[in-house]
């Protein structure tokens, strides 16, 4: 039997404000020390009234924007009410009826709602009997972004979950460190029959609802491994309920990431189980009476977004797929190849031997050694050097890699490098003749295979002659030597 998968994602990411959602206590998520950054309002005292962040109601009004949301003229906070150590107060503030930004879409993936909400505080239970919480976190702004239920695959939904942290990064808004906990991923998880498509006439949207099995919740994934493997193995764990005839029961499930399981947390609650309600110490929010967060003004200045600058590099520096997401995923990797093709003038070809250098090779160093490149980096100009150096036949790939890994650990320039340990590429005949001879003396049986109409003897040879030139002879020219002599 076929069947229908249907995911929505849920993500909450952590905003960089200087200060927390609803006071001025210090928002920094590098603090190691335990409830340093706190006051009586993220504490939950009586009488403390908290105030609104307005950086944190700009980095959500951008998101929408970035997103093609509805961003909303009237908002408000409510009040979300439920008991846990982590929220002193009894409740969190958050967005119910009236969210920041209604819609949008993101990688094709249609987006419900974006809203914004305050952070709880941080539990640690592997202390033996005890418990403890750690304050600091508690009250940092965290946006909310739900998908509607589109999503049809563990890697669809791994997918749109890395997009939205580029998006994040680029805006500036988070940094979305999973590792850090600044991002994590909810994701509801239905599975029902094929044979459930329209079995009761239905079409279009009440087609999409008939076809979705009992919703489940698996919470708190915290890498995109985990995203991928939780839907996938929650998928497998629906289709065997049904299979057996079982019921799946709606709930909210963990993930444990070392067995690879998920595992029942509580039964699902529903939206009035939180008794939302306004929060009465809160002010309502009519986005036009604040100029600075005129949506149009704040449209002007978005920069340029992961989606437009994938297709600008391909377009303008005809780079493939796989190297423009190299560039994508990583904003100064991508800042400093754009700099050094800035430097071609336009070249394609010249700026594709580049890009190959920089993500093979390059990539390589950098990945072994992260520190030299962050004190030391290789300058721009010294990379587009050597890849005209390579591309211009004056230096073999091989000895192109030799003068990649001098440069990176030790500096210097791309021709002094080459001249000092004898890496230029030869292209003199009267050079590579005698090399070209030797060669062809020394491997008999290899000319005479060629001659019988191997041609992969003719590869030998070259390598041969390669090695015999410690790399520095030119492939093409000893190829033409070769054919020459052997005739």
């Amino acid at each position: 039997m076929k069947y229908i998968t249907t995911i929505g994602l849920e993500i909450h990411a952590e905003l960089k404000t200087r200060t927390k959602m609803f006071c001025d206590s210090k928002n920094d998520p590098d603090e190691e020390r335990p409830n340093v950054n706190i006051c009586p309002i993220c504490m939950g005292h009586p009488g403390a009234l908290p105030v609104i962040n307005k950086e944190a109601v700009r980095h959500v009004i951008r998101m929408g924007l970035a997103l093609d949301g509805k961003v909303a003229n009237f908002t408000e906070f409510d009040r979300k009410n439920y008991f846990y150590p982590d929220i002193p107060k009894g409740y969190q503030i958050s967005q119910h009826k009236n969210p920041l930004v209604l819609g949008g879409k993101l990688n094709g993936v249609a987006l419900t709602r974006i809203h914004l909400e305050e952070d709880t505080a941080r539990s640690t239970h592997d202390t033996g009997a005890e418990s403890l919480v750690d304050f600091n976190r508690a009250g940092v702004p965290l946006v909310e972004l739900v998908t509607e239920p589109v999503i049809h695959s563990p890697e669809e939904a791994s997918r749109f979950a890395k997009e939205f942290q580029l998006l994040l990064q680029y805006l500036g808004a988070s940094d979305a460190n999973m590792e850090k906990g600044e991002m994590r991923v909810e994701a509801n998880i239905s599975v029902a029959p094929d044979s459930a498509r329209g079995e009761h006439g239905a079409s279009g949207a009440d087609d999409e609802r008939g076809r979705r099995g009992t919703k489940v919740e698996v919470k708190n994934l915290n890498s995109f491994r985990a995203v991928e493997r939780a839907v996938a193995f929650e998928v497998e764990r629906h289709i065997a309920l049904i299979e057996r005839g079982e019921k799946v029961p709606q709930e909210t499930r963990g993930w444990d990431e070392t067995k690879g399981v998920t595992f029942s947390q509580r039964l699902k609650e529903e939206s009035h189980d939180y008794r939302y309600f306004p929060d009465p110490d809160l002010p309502k929010i009519y986005i036009s009476e604040i100029p600075e967060l005129a949506p149009e003004k704040i449209k002007k200045e978005l920069p340029e977004l992961p989606w437009d600058r994938r297709e600008r590099l391909q377009t303008n520096y005809g780079l493939r797929e796989e190297d423009a997401e190299m560039y994508v995923r990583d904003k100064n990797w991508g800042d400093y190849f754009e700099t050094a093709a800035m430097l071609l003038d336009g070249d394609k070809k010249l700026t594709a031997t580049l890009s190959n250098y920089m993500n093979s090779d390059l990539a390589g160093l950098v990945k072994n050694n992260p520190d030299r490149w962050q004190s030391a980096p290789i300058a721009a100009s010294s990379i587009v050097s050597l890849a005209k150096m390579a591309r211009g036949g004056e230096v073999s790939s091989r000895g192109a890699k030799d003068i990649l890994k001098v440069l990176f650990e030790k500096g210097g320039t791309p021709f002094a490098i080459a001249e000092k340990h004898g890496l230029s590429q030869k292209s003199s005949e009267d050079i590579l003749l005698p090399i070209v001879k030797k060669v062809i003396d020394n491997n008999r049986g290899a000319v005479a295979d060629f001659k019988t109409g191997k041609q992969a003897a003719l590869q030998y040879l070259i390598g041969q002659a390669m090695k015999e030139s410690r790399g520095s002879g030119n492939p093409e020219i000893l190829r033409t030597l070769l054919l020459k002599i052997i005739g």
